[in-house]
C-alpha cells in the first residue's frame, strides 16, 4: 500500500510555481495576484482562506483579502465582484464559499468574470471543461488528478466510481476522468444517495473517490484488493482529546480499508493541500494569460 501525501506533493509543487513566478518578474513581468472575498466567521472558510492567503506567498503572488460581516446584502458583494472584475491588477479571485443563506450563490458566481474565474465554478469554465477546451479547472478535481499523475496510480481503461455528485467535486472529476488523453481515459460510474446496489459497484472499481461528506462511508467491504482509493471527505468530528475540541474525518474507514489498497490518501494531508496549490496552479495561469490570452 502507497501512501499518497498530498502535502509533501503541494509542497513541490509551490516551489515550482515559484521558480516560474520569479522567470516572470526577471522579465519585468508583474507578479500573479489573487484577491479572495470572505463572508462572515465560518471556522472553515477562515482556516481554508488563511492558508490561501499564505499559500500565496510562499508562490511569490500578491494577495488581496476583502472582507464582509455576514449581513452584508447581495448588492454589495455583487459590486464588489464587478470592481474586481474590472481591475487590471487583479488576475484571479474567488468568493469564499459557502455564503450566507440570504445571498444567492450562483448569481455570486455567474457574476464572476470566468476570465478571473480561478475557483473554476462559472458556467462558462464548466461548460468548457465539459468538451476539453482550455479553463479554469475547479482545484480540487485538479489536485486529484494531479495526485493520480504524479503517483503514476493507472487510468486508461480503469473503472472508477466517484461517489458523489456536486459541482465542486463530483461531477468536475467525472468529467475529468472519462476524457480522452494522458491521466485520464477512465470508465466512470458516478454514485448518489439514490444508487442501488452501491457496494456491489464499488468493489468493481479500480479507482474509488469519495466525495459525499460522510465520515467513514466507505468500508473495507466495499473496496476490492489492490483499488486506488481518493478520499475527498473533510467533515469535523467531535475529539475531546484535541485542543481544537475537534478532529477531521474522510469518507474511508481508513484503518481498516488502507490495507487493501494499492493507492490511498490520508484525511488530513491528501486531497486537501492539493486543492489549495491548484488554486495556485489555476492563478499562475491567470497571470500568465496561458488559458485566456489576455486581450
Amino acid at each position: 500500500m502507497t501512501l499518497i501525501d498530498g502535502k509533501a506533493t503541494a509542497a513541490e509543487i509551490k516551489k515550482e510555481i515559484r521558480a516560474e513566478v520569479d522567470k516572470m518578474v526577471a522579465r519585468g513581468e508583474r507578479a500573479p495576484h489573487l484577491a479572495a472575498i470572505l463572508v462572515g466567521h465560518d471556522g472553515g472558510s477562515e482556516t481554508y482562506v488563511a492558508s490561501k492567503v499564505k499559500a500565496c506567498g510562499e508562490c511569490g503572488f500578491r494577495s488581496t483579502l476583502i472582507r464582509f460581516e455576514d449581513d452584508v446584502d447581495e448588492k454589495t458583494l455583487l459590486d464588489t465582484v464587478e470592481k474586481l472584475n474590472h481591475d487590471p491588477e487583479v488576475d484571479g479571485f474567488i468568493v469564499q464559499l459557502p455564503l450566507p443563506r440570504h445571498i444567492s450563490e450562483q448569481k455570486v458566481i455567474e457574476a464572476i468574470d470566468y476570465h478571473k474565474d480561478v475557483d473554476g465554478f462559472h458556467p462558462v469554465n464548466v461548460g468548457r471543461l465539459s468538451i476539453g477546451l482550455p479553463c479554469f479547472t475547479s482545484a480540487t478535481p485538479k489536485g486529484i488528478v494531479t495526485l493520480l499523475s504524479r503517483y503514476g496510480v493507472p487510468t486508461r481503461g480503469a473503472n472508477c466510481v466517484v461517489l458523489g455528485r456536486s459541482n465542486i467535486v463530483g461531477k468536475p472529476i467525472a468529467t475529468l476522468l472519462m476524457q480522452k488523453g494522458e491521466n485520464a481515459d477512465c470508465t466512470v460510474t458516478v454514485c448518489h444517495r439514490e444508487t442501488k446496489n452501491l457496494k456491489e459497484i464499488c468493489r468493481n472499481a479500480d479507482i474509488i473517490i469519495a466525495a459525499m461528506g460522510r465520515p467513514g462511508f466507505v468500508t473495507e467491504d466495499m473496496v476490492k484488493e489492490g483499488a486506488a482509493v481518493i478520499d475527498v471527505g473533510t467533515t469535523r468530528v467531535p475529539d475531546a482529546t484535541r485542543k481544537s475540541g475537534f478532529r477531521l474525518r474522510g469518507d474511508v474507514d481508513f484503518d481498516n480499508v488502507a490495507p487493501k489498497c494499492s493507492f490511498i490518501t490520508p484525511v488530513p494531508g491528501g486531497v486537501g493541500p492539493m486543492t489549495i496549490v491548484s488554486l495556485m496552479q489555476n492563478t499562475l495561469l491567470a497571470g500568465s494569460g496561458a488559458v485566456y490570452p489576455r486581450g
